[in-house]
């Protein structure tokens, strides 16, 4: 018998006949290795369909052999989640804040947590980053109005300011102006020799003995404030309210603005108010911690 297929010149391999621009393409079989691999595929796609949900119905899909669904699987991970989640929640409930923060493995346990817990609850007046705005404490800077360490930031969350709690901080400022205790020429005086504290005013001699009767008792002889009456700093240049301006302090001392912080103890939860006094203090450093219990 005689080969009539055409034969490249070149390669000696015949031709399938097709051509374009006078290139002919030659019929080079497939790699012996790649039908073994297309083979191999083939099986084990029957496999994956006998096993695992593959084809729809008119009901679904066939649901496979092996019962998997991303559903099941989900659920899986997250029950397996959970119960990790649980170990390490039962040891914050167990462990003081002291010992939370010298753990490793507690203490970034407890920064995650609280951090989430932080945007849900609290980020919405100190910001999501913990900046504060006015009349709202920033949270990053060495400033601490009811205390920076551990025990304090745990009592602030838990209890609240002036939330109504039975145990909650806030001791009232009083309104020397709405309240006729001190005359305006004596609020300017006053609020002279406060901004003089902080470099920003010159001192006057009326104004630091209005500002030793009246004011020293919460805000100290020298201004450096006070945790027990979360009376601010008066000597930084970190204002609660306003920008410092002769006009802020004026204005605060005639007719005090005081703000509210809820307690949390009810809705969030001991464990909770823990990760959350971590994470707090972390940011800005906090002060140097001092025990506290767990009641």
């Amino acid at each position: 018998m005689t080969d009539h297929k055409e034969r490249d010149e070149l390669s000696g391999v015949e031709t399938t006949g097709h051509e374009w621009d006078g290139l002919k393409e030659l019929n080079n079989p497939a790699p012996r290795w790649w039908l073994w691999v297309f083979l191999l595929c083939v099986l084990w796609s029957i496999g994956y369909w006998v096993v695992y949900p593959a084809w729809p119905t008119l009901s679904g899909h066939t649901k496979g052999n092996a019962g998997w669904t991303q559903y099941k699987k989900l659920a899986a991970e997250q029950h397996e989640i959970v119960q990790r989640r649980g170990v390490f929640e039962e040891k914050i409930k167990t462990h003081t804040l002291e010992e939370i923060a010298s753990d490793p493995e507690l203490y970034q346990f407890a920064i995650a947590g609280g951090r989430t817990m932080f945007m849900e609850n609290c980020a919405s007046c100190h910001g999501t980053g913990g900046q504060g705005g006015n009349g709202y404490p920033n949270l990053n800077d060495d400033d601490w109005i009811w205390g920076g360490d551990l025990a304090s930031i745990y009592s602030t969350i838990q209890n609240g300011v002036r939330s109504g709690h039975e145990d909650a901080k806030g001791v009232p400022m009083p309104a020397f102006g709405r309240d006729k205790m001190l005359g305006a020429a004596q609020i300017d005086a006053v609020a002279k020799h406060v901004l003089s504290l902080s470099g920003k005013g010159e001192a006057n001699e009326e104004g630091a003995a209005i500002y030793a009767q009246q004011c020293a008792s919460c805000h100290g002889a020298d201004g450096a404030g006070s945790h027990e009456f979360g009376a601010p700093n008066l000597k930084d240049a970190i204002w609660f309210y306003g920008s410092g301006s002769l006009h802020d302090v004026k204005s605060q001392v005639h007719n005090p603005r005081m703000g509210v912080m809820p307690t949390w103890k009810e809705r969030l939860g001991d464990a909770t108010i823990k990760q959350l006094t971590i994470y707090v203090h972390e940011l800005g450093g906090g002060e140097p911690t001092k025990p506290v219990s767990n009641e």
